[in-house]
Formats: structure tokens, C-alpha cells, sequence
């Protein structure tokens, strides 16, 4: 049987440039100062170094998702709070070649050209499917990369809410408590995202899922682990 190849620490990655990952550190800085939280303290609540968040603040790195999760728990962020833009308005981006307002208030319609993208490290991108920012619900597009996965094998994450994930290609592992789970094109997979939780692309192929995370907030421990 062949050997699983060794899987490397997603904590963190060069940031890429041209999307809202470029934005993501300073909207991190932002609620950390709005907080009156210290780059030390946050760490240590994280359980990352104050290099890291340093360096994730500068835009330099891109964090992990068991880390981006952590830092926003603390700072009490939603997904479409790391999404939204920095100012109001609609920018050059993400209109249409009509100049039609695209992820506005002025419709409903999200067009694939004007979707807001994140890349964090270890492989993993979401694309957010609203138009508009909605406090209830998290509605993406999740992609894991060849070897890509949510947080270093010898760990798990876990946030407030239920996630709902449908695989539309590739493979996806899920690790929840002590149940692993192999998901492929056309499975779907629900469950509460308090319990301690881990996700992994399977085989030489990207896993593209569509994401739901319903109340992402509604976390009854202080912060995350």
C-alpha cells in the first residue's frame, strides 16, 4: 500500500497579491487595536507566536484557517467581516463590464467575476457567494488544494456554529472528534463546529465544496482552544 506522503504545518504562507487577502491583515490590526488588545496578548490567547500575528497583520503571511478562526474568535469577527471592504461603496473591482454593481446593496446577484477571495495557507481558499454581507449565515466556496488542509495533522480547531459543506469535486478527509470520514463528488457532510474538527484534500486532485456555516458566533466557550 502506498505510503501517505508527509503532510507539512499549515500555519502560515506568503500573502498573494490581488484579492481581499491583501486587505485581511490590516482588518485584523484594526479590530486588535479597537479591542485594546496587545500583539503579545492576542498571541498568547491564540497560541501562535507575536511574530506570527506580526507578520499576518503586515500582510505579509497568510494564516492557516485553525488560525484565522482563533484570531477572529478573539476579536470577535464574522467571515464577512474579513470579506467586507474597507470603505463603502461599491469599488472598480467588483463591478461589471457594464459598470452594474456587482456585491452591492443594489441586487441580489453575485457574479462569478466579482466574487471576494481569500487564500489562506495550507492550501485552502474561500470565495464568498453573497452579494450582500449577511449576519446570519456564511455562504462559500471552498477550495482544499493538492495537500491542502485546515490545521497541521496532530491538531484540530473548532468555532461556534454548524457547518453544512456539499463536495462538488475531488476527495475531502474530515476528522471530527475521533471519527474520520472520506467525502467525494456529490456527498455531503453537516455538523457542529464546536466539536474539535479537521479537514484534508484526499489524492492528487483539489476538493471544491460548497460551504454554509450557520451561526458561527453562537459558540458557548469563551474562545477557542
Amino acid at each position: 500500500m502506498p505510503k501517505k506522503p508527509p503532510q507539512k504545518p499549515p500555519v502560515a504562507a506568503p500573502a498573494a497579491p490581488g484579492n481581499v487577502a491583501n486587505e485581511l491583515g490590516s482588518r485584523l490590526r484594526l479590530a486588535r487595536e479597537q479591542a485594546g488588545e496587545s500583539v503579545r496578548g492576542l498571541a498568547r490567547r491564540v497560541g501562535v507566536s507575536p511574530s506570527l500575528v506580526s507578520q499576518i497583520e503586515l500582510g505579509r503571511v497568510q494564516p492557516s484557517v485553525g488560525t484565522l478562526y482563533s484570531i477572529s474568535n478573539e476579536l470577535g469577527l464574522s467571515l464577512d467581516d474579513l470579506f467586507r471592504d474597507g470603505e463603502s461603496g461599491v469599488k472598480e473591482r467588483d463591478r461589471g463590464p457594464a459598470g452594474s454593481s456587482i456585491g452591492s446593496a443594489a441586487g441580489p446577484v453575485q457574479r462569478s467575476s466579482g466574487r471576494k477571495a481569500i487564500r489562506l495557507a495550507g492550501g485552502v481558499s474561500w470565495e464568498r457567494l453573497t452579494a450582500m454581507t449577511d449576519e446570519e449565515v456564511e455562504f462559500l466556496n471552498v477550495v482544499y488544494d493538492v495537500g491542502g488542509a485546515s490545521c497541521a495533522e496532530d491538531s484540530l480547531i473548532r468555532h461556534g456554529g454548524k457547518e453544512y459543506a456539499y463536495l462538488i469535486s475531488g476527495r475531502l478527509g474530515f476528522k471530527i472528534g475521533f471519527e474520520e470520514f472520506e467525502l467525494g463528488p456529490g456527498d455531503s457532510i453537516s455538523f457542529d463546529a464546536q466539536m474539535p474538527h479537521r479537514l484534508w484534500t484526499i489524492g492528487h486532485e483539489p476538493a471544491v465544496a460548497i460551504w454554509v456555516i450557520l451561526n458561527r458566533h453562537g459558540d458557548s466557550r469563551k474562545r477557542a482552544p
